[in-house]
């Protein structure tokens, strides 16, 4: 045994040939700081054995390495001189592989990631069997790669591809790899560690010139002054067309990779930690690590919850057709849960057939699927007229109208002809669970399973727990959210549940803003191009219907009377009034149509500024964002604090799931806390002449002077 450690060990495994091999004791490798120690004092090992000819790189797990443990950047990235030292010294092992004094290949299977990648970088050869997923994705951390990756990818498959895989951090195939010459050859997995020892037993015996592979890698990048000059101007102009000026990193990545193109590996390398070392320290970088990290808990609860699962949903029902039945019922049936989807009118189910086709087809013609998928995904889904239909089923997803009396009668109809044991849930926006449980004998197997429109995009499900909710119940829903590709989040009951409980003070903010002549449009460019929404608010209301938004201002104002009161005077009810509905019917706050090319059109409704009295009155950005942020942010604390959401992470990953909330922010929660929670009472307390919902709690004043994190666990 050469070297033998916690997560890696080498020995030779034939005369002259060692493996190192990543086996860590979790499931899978991953670069923390002691498994990057491990390395170096392996690496170190293997540059003192006496007889070594060639070296190959292996993982004992179906994965290769995953990259560096994330976990570890909050405590890292607390202190920047703490992170200079760290990623100087870390960035330098990889230098070690790089340097032995033989030839050396990667065996990559699974996924190579990030500091994975960089691993395979340092190797002369990369052999990957067809499992393999490769791919440098720290932009989506806010992060450049720190081990070498923009020195050490361009000079392998040249500063064009390198600038697009660095700054997308989209993964890629093997085969795509081996196209571009990262990968020097696929082969079955069963091949692969034969191949990689192949591969560096024929450079050990001069069939392979390894020295020669090896040298550009530690020169200066091999490309004239036109040809990269043009690769950084169309790379610069990309990124800023789609990453804009929120996300620093990718154009931290051009940089980077533009100081380091004309020095050596040290100095390149040089350019790579001082970029890599700034970004640590930006509010973006601490909103996407806090996305992950609020990820992984998401997923690590949804996952505990499908083994708790004592009922598996093997087959469902959907009540009620047309779009977003259509749309429930597509995902089920195309994750293969089968589904009957039932309605009282053909129309209806013709309707719901036409979306999960449309659906389908829009995936054959950009080759995601073929004819044959399509086709056994549409038979999975059995549209009818029958109440028979559904019986047999271990689920029905109630998706009629949002009116509780009808989805009352709905869900007491269908609980008389279900079995015993037949979850039923209801797609409800906003009614309350507890409610509509009222309805049923047994309301231990009912929750709320609430889907966002259009459903086959929309990542997130929201599961409600109703007072009466067995524990069995949920565990079955979020399993079944989750087969369909969904991420659930499990939230106790209240009006408008969480993502529309905190949705409705920001539409309410808004028109506060409307009621003092401010410019609808205005207000839009201020929060899509500066605040980071996806859509303004009133772009929003036309998307999701001014009908439907002025129906659930009843709803929340029944359940939250002073603070969310219903105001007939306000835009949306005055856009309700006038049958002004949005997208659907083409005019809201916005006219819709089509261009002279035939694309859709939006053009501001000039009918609407007279309707609305709207003057043009000015208002700063900042304003306008404190006006909107404000009632929105108090909101999801009083959730938290009321116990309708676990935590700030998950609350978090809610908005951004269900509403687009900007990732470079991180989320409510955590836009509070880069803010500062001090400063935002601050804010608040000076807007509090503006009614309730600009006044802030007890608890959230408490956490401010007492300086305390809702991230502390």
């Amino acid at each position: 045994m050469i070297y033998q450690g916690d997560s890696i060990r080498v020995d030779f495994i034939e005369d002259g040939f060692a493996e190192l091999q990543f086996a860590a004791a979790g499931s899978v490798n991953k670069f923390d700081q002691k498994t990057l120690q491990e390395f170096s004092d392996a690496l170190t090992a293997l540059a003192n054995t006496d007889g070594l000819r060639g070296v190959i790189v292996t993982s004992s797990k179906p994965t290769f390495i995953v990259g560096a443990d994330i976990t570890e950047f909050t405590t890292l990235f607390a202190d920047l001189e703490q992170t200079k030292v760290w990623v100087a010294k870390a960035s330098r092992v990889f230098d070690q592989l790089e340097d032995l004094p033989v030839p050396t290949a990667a065996a990559v299977a699974g996924f190579a990631l990030g500091g994975g990648c960089e691993a395979t970088l340092a190797c002369d050869y990369r052999v990957a069997d067809t499992t393999a997923t490769i791919g440098l994705p720290e932009v989506k951390l806010g992060l450049i790669p720190g081990f070498g990756g923009t020195m050490r990818l361009p000079r392998i498959i040249g500063p064009d591809n390198a600038l697009e895989w660095i700054t997308t951090g989209k993964n890629n195939s093997a085969v795509d790899a081996q196209k571009v010459g990262l990968v020097d050859a696929v082969v079955a997995p069963e091949k692969l560690k034969d191949a990689a020892l192949d591969i560096v037993k024929q450079a050990a015996a001069g069939e392979l010139d390894w020295r020669a592979k090896r040298q550009p890698k530690l020169d200066p990048l091999q490309a004239n002054d036109i040809e990269l000059t043009m690769t950084l101007v169309t790379a610069k102009g990309m990124v800023a067309a789609k990453a804009g000026k929120h996300y620093p990193a990718p154009h931290a990545a051009i940089q980077a990779i533009e100081k380091g193109a004309r020095h050596h590996r040290d100095e390149a390398l040089t350019a790579e930690n001082e970029a890599f070392v700034g970004l640590t320290q930006t509010d973006a970088c601490a909103a996407q690590v806090g996305i992950f990290m609020a990820d992984q808990l998401v997923k690590g609860k949804a996952k505990k919850a499908a083994k708790q699962a004592s009922k598996e949903i093997k087959r469902a029902a959907v009540l009620g057709a047309g779009i977003m039945g259509g749309g429930i019922a597509y995902q089920s049936a195309y994750k293969g849960v089968p589904v009957v989807m039932k309605d009282i009118r053909q129309e209806a189910l013709d309707l719901g057939m036409s979306e999960a086709s449309k659906i389908l087809g829009k995936l054959v013609e950009r080759k995601k699927i073929d004819h044959k998928k399509m086709a056994k995904v549409l038979s999975a889904i059995t549209p009818t007229l029958l109440d028979e239909a559904v019986k047999g089923v271990d689920i029905v997803v109630e998706a009629v109208v949002e009116n509780p009396d009808v989805k009352g009668k709905v869900l007491a109809h269908m609980e008389s002809l279900v079995d015993d044991d037949t979850i039923i849930v209801s797609n409800t926006s906003t009614i309350s669970i507890d409610r509509l449980a009222a309805n049923l004998k047994d309301p231990s197997r009912f929750c709320g399973m609430h889907f966002f429109n259009p459903v086959h995009k929309m990542p997130l499900v929201e599961v409600i727990r109703g007072k009466d909710t067995s524990d069995e119940t949920v565990a079955a829903v979020v399993a079944y959210a989750s087969r369909m590709g969904k991420t659930a989040i499990v939230v106790n009951d209240c009006p408008g549940f969480l993502v529309n409980r905190v949705l409705f003070p920001y539409l309410a903010g808004f028109s506060t803003l409307l009621d003092e002549g401010v410019d609808f449009v205005g207000i839009d460019k201020v929060m899509e191009r500066q605040f980071g929404w996806p859509m303004g608010p009133a772009y929003l209301s036309d998307v999701v219907g001014i009908d439907t938004a002025d129906h659930c201002t009843v709803v929340m104002a029944d359940g939250f009377p002073t603070r969310m009161p219903r105001d007939t005077s306000s835009a949306i009810a005055k856009l309700a009034a006038a049958e002004r509905y949005g997208q659907k019917n083409g005019k809201g706050f916005y006219n819709y149509g089509v261009d002279k090319r035939g694309r859709p059109s939006k053009e501001k409704a000039p009918e609407v500024y007279e309707m609305l009295g709207i003057t043009g009155t000015e208002k700063s950005a900042d304003e306008i964002i404190a006006r909107c942020m404000v009632p929105m942010v108090n909101e999801c604390v009083r959730c938290l604090e009321e116990g309708i959401v676990a935590s700030a992470a998950e609350c978090d990953m809610s908005l951004l799931y269900g509403l687009g909330f900007p990732p470079f922010r991180g989320g409510p929660f955590r836009y509070l806390e880069t803010m500062g929670l001090q400063k935002f009472v601050e804010l608040a307390d000076s807007m509090a002449d503006l009614g309730e919902m600009y006044q802030v709690t007890d608890g959230l004043r408490e956490m401010a002077k007492a300086g305390k994190s809702y991230f502390a666990s």
